[in-house]
C-alpha cells in the first residue's frame, strides 16, 4: 500500500456552504456564507492540516443556465453549454472561496496561497446516466412552472422531489473516471499550496484518442471528490453536508446514527438500499470507494461540526 499524505485532507464542501435555504442566492448572500465557511476551513489550517478543497455548485449552475437563456432571449446574445456554465461556476465560487480564505488566514498571520484550478473531469460517454439522467440542478419550481417550461425547453427533464415539496430539473450525472488536471494539482499541495479543484465535481468531458471534449453533464461532486482525494493519497475525506451523520431510517422514529463503521459493513447496508441515490447515497459511495482505494478514513458531517468531526467527536468515520 501507498504512503498516505499525513495530515492531508480533501474537504468536500456541501451546498450550505454557498446557499442556504430560503436565500435568493446573490453574490452578497454567498460570499457571506463562503465567508463563514472559511472561518471553519481556517481552524483546521491552523491546528496544522493541509487541505484540498472541493464544493458543489448545483444551484450556482442552475441559475447561470437561467441566466444565459434569458439573455438569449431579451437580447440574442448566445446561451452556452452547461460544461461552459460549469467552468463560470467553478470559476467565481472559486474566487469567493480564494479571497475569504486568504483574508481569514491572514487575519490570523497565517501566510497561505490559495489558487483555483478550472478541473476536468473525465466521464464515459456510454455511461448509462446519459439515458436515465438523475442529477437535480438549479432552483425547485411548482408543477405549473414546470409546464410553461417545457413549452420553451421540451428537452428539459424535471423530476419530483417530494421531500422537500416542488419539481427540479434533472441532467445527466455520469460516474468520474479521472481528473485531468490531477498531477497539477498535486504538485501544487506537494509545495504546500491550499487548492480549490474539482468545483460541481469537475467539467464533465470525455476522451478520444488524446482528445477532450465537454458533455452536458453534471458529475456528483461527492464521487469527484473521491477521485481527487485518491489520487492526492490524502489520509483522510471528509464530505460535508446539512446533517450531523449518517443515519440509518433517516427521519423515521427508528433512525440511528451510525458513528463508526467499516467500509465493508456500510456497502452491505448501501447495497440493501438504505440510502436514497439523491441524498446521502453518493455521499456514502464515496466514502466507500474512498476506503477502498487504500484511504485511511473517510468523514460524513455536518459543516460546523468539522473541527469535533476531524478530532473523532461528531459525524460518521468510515474505515478500513
Amino acid at each position: 500500500m501507498k504512503t498516505r499524505h499525513r495530515n492531508l485532507m480533501v474537504i468536500a464542501l456541501g451546498g450550505n456552504a454557498l446557499l442556504r435555504r430560503n436565500q435568493r442566492g446573490s453574490f452578497e448572500e454567498q460570499y457571506e456564507n463562503v465567508r463563514q465557511t472559511c472561518k471553519i476551513l481556517a481552524d483546521i489550517i491552523e491546528a496544522g492540516y493541509n487541505i484540498v478543497i472541493t464544493h458543489g455548485n448545483g444551484p450556482q449552475v442552475g441559475a447561470t443556465i437561467l441566466r444565459h437563456d434569458a439573455g438569449e432571449k431579451l437580447y440574442n446574445i448566445p446561451a452556452f453549454p452547461m460544461d461552459v456554465c460549469g467552468a463560470e461556476t467553478q470559476g467565481f465560487i472559486g474566487y469567493m472561496i480564494q479571497q475569504a480564505l486568504v483574508n481569514e488566514l491572514s487575519s490570523r498571520n497565517l501566510r497561505k496561497h490559495v489558487v483555483t484550478i478550472v478541473t476536468r473531469v473525465v466521464v464515459d460517454k456510454e455511461d448509462p446516466d446519459f439515458i436515465n439522467p438523475s442529477k437535480p440542478v438549479g432552483p425547485f419550481y411548482s408543477l405549473e412552472e414546470v409546464e410553461k417550461i417545457k413549452k420553451i425547453h421540451p428537452e428539459y427533464i424535471f423530476k419530483e422531489d417530494k421531500a422537500r415539496g416542488g419539481w427540479r430539473r434533472v441532467v445527466p450525472s455520469p460516474d468520474p473516471k479521472y481528473i485531468v488536471e490531477g498531477p497539477v494539482i498535486k504538485s501544487l499541495v506537494d509545495a504546500g499550496v491550499i487548492v480549490v479543484a474539482s468545483g460541481g465535481g469537475g467539467i464533465p468531458v470525455i476522451e478520444e484518442d488524446g482528445v477532450f471534449k465537454g458533455v452536458e453533464a453534471v458529475i456528483d461532486k461527492d464521487l469527484a471528490g473521491e477521485r481527487l482525494a485518491t489520487f492526492l493519497e490524502a489520509e483522510k475525506f471528509i464530505i460535508l453536508t446539512d446533517v450531523d451523520a449518517v443515519y440509518i431510517n433517516y427521519g423515521k422514529e427508528t433512525q440511528q446514527k451510525i458513528q463508526t463503521i467499516k467500509a465493508q459493513e456500510l456497502k452491505k447496508l448501501y447495497n440493501e438500499g438504505h440510502f436514497p441515490p439523491g441524498s446521502m447515497g453518493p455521499k456514502v459511495k464515496a466514502a466507500i470507494r474512498f476506503i477502498d482505494s487504500g484511504g485511511e478514513e473517510a468523514i460524513i458531517g455536518e459543516l460546523t461540526q468539522l473541527m469535533e468531526a476531524v478530532n473523532g467527536k461528531s459525524g460518521t468515520h468510515v474505515i478500513p
